[in-house]
């Protein structure tokens, strides 16, 4: 007896509803004009990749921190305006950006 049959058991009177489809649609970032700027410097002793001067809301750049903390697979955090990654990731970070249709400037070193 699977567990169908014990929830029909246990409520007789239940009728199941087909499974409705949620769609992702994909969000949509705005593209600004003034390019981003991408710059590396040492926190503590360690690497970190900064990533600044986003236009749009707030919301949309934590949308992106997130993707590039995953298609990077590294740690990272927003804060004040700046997506901060764990790392020397300039040319990945802004080649990501750069597919995304963003204009990039690379800063220090």
């Amino acid at each position: 007896m699977d567990l169908q049959d014990q929830l029909k058991n246990l409520f007789p009177d239940h009728v199941v509803l087909p499974e409705e489809k949620l769609e992702e649609t994909e969000h949509k970032l705005y593209v600004q004009k003034e390019p981003m700027i991408c710059k590396f410097e040492k926190r503590k002793g360690k690497a970190t990749t900064i990533i600044e001067g986003y236009e749009g809301s707030d919301e949309d750049f934590k949308i992106l921190a997130k993707e590039i903390k995953t298609k990077l697979s590294v740690g990272g955090t927003f804060k004040d305006d700046s997506i901060i990654i764990q790392g020397d990731y300039r040319d990945k970070i802004m080649k990501l950006l750069q597919e995304k249709g963003f204009k990039t400037k690379r800063v220090g070193g």
